[in-house]
């Protein structure tokens, strides 16, 4: 694996030391194997550093054919993030999960890739190198953006794309940032008062011990690099045509779920928007089975929609 220490650059993401990186990686792989099983390993390099990718299932090797899907984590994660999600997503589909250059994971990073453009140049090269020529792909939070922006500038290779509770609708407000905050210090509260507190904030985080000590390290160990993505416009948004699903939060505090679900609709033509009660920014992670039967019943929609592939 590269040494994600080595790089000295001011525009790219880094680890503060390799004490830290290790340690981080070690509460990371305790949330991996609370996951589905990881089959494979794989690293794939691009224009912008070496992508670290995961992948899952399917159980049935029958479904080896099958659309796969591709999975996005959010700003400061890992693929790790995705534990609650992987089993019920890898039961008849293959998952690759992959680590964003730039974030605390195992990817390395040498050229910065937050621009709109570059950002898709990425992952379609990422998407390339794994073979990959048709997707479902899935992104939360930041990750969230980087699918809507990919559907928007490189949709080529996409299925379908669903967007948790994403960034790149609307401007990141002091409100996001406030919960971010709060929730970190949170994290540091005595144990009875956490469920409270976790309860009170919409952060599962709090809440799950391993999920708390991942998190506490990412935000000690690595440093990011890149201001927040600009939401997409009207017009971008208008532009799209892959299949589309947004799934919000009732109380997120990043996107406006009711104005979002009435934009989103209206600019992407069969675009589907749903808000799921009794959570905020973390849909997947606070109802995972609910939110991955209804991803998968949207692309086996998808699916069935697709032309039947034919011999040249």
């Amino acid at each position: 694996m590269p040494d994600n220490t080595t790089r000295a650059r001011r525009d790219v993401g880094r680890y503060v030391n390799d004490v830290l990186r290790d340690r981080y990686f070690a509460a990371g792989d305790v949330l991996y194997a609370m996951g589905a099983p990881i089959r494979s390993e794989t690293d794939v390099e691009t224009s912008f550093g070496t992508t670290h990718v995961y992948r899952h299932g399917p159980t049935d090797p029958a479904a080896e054919s099958r659309t796969p899907i591709v999975l996005i984590h959010g700003a400061g994660y890992s693929s790790a993030m995705w534990y609650p999600n992987t089993p019920g997503l890898s039961l008849d589909r293959p998952v690759y999960a992959l680590d964003t250059p730039g974030d605390a994971g195992r990817s390395v990073q040498r050229e910065p890739m937050w621009q709109p453009e570059r950002a898709a140049q990425w992952m379609d090269e990422a998407l390339d190198a794994l073979g990959l020529d048709k997707v479902h792909l899935v992104g939360s939070s930041y990750g969230g953006w980087l699918v809507i922006n990919q559907a928007h500038r490189r949709p080529e290779r996409l299925a379908s794309v669903t967007a948790l509770d994403p960034g790149g609708l609307e401007k990141v407000g002091l409100r996001f940032f406030a919960w971010v905050f709060v929730s970190l210090f949170a994290s540091f509260a005595p144990k009875m008062l956490r469920p409270r507190l976790a309860a009170w904030l919409e952060q599962p985080v709090i809440a799950v011990p391993e999920l708390r000590k991942w998190v506490q390290l990412g935000a000690r160990a690595f440093r990011i690099r890149r201001p927040a993505p600009l939401p997409l416009s009207d017009r971008e948004l208008g532009s799209i045509r892959t299949p589309f699903y947004l799934i919000m939060g009732k109380r997120s505090l990043l996107v406006h779920p009711d104005r979002q679900q009435e934009r989103v609709p209206r600019l992407i033509p069969g675009a589907r928007a749903e808000i799921v009660s009794a959570t905020g920014h973390g849909p997947q992670i606070d109802h995972p089975d609910m939110v991955n039967a209804r991803m998968l019943s949207f692309m086996d929609d998808v699916d069935s929609l697709a032309p039947a592939a034919t011999d040249a």
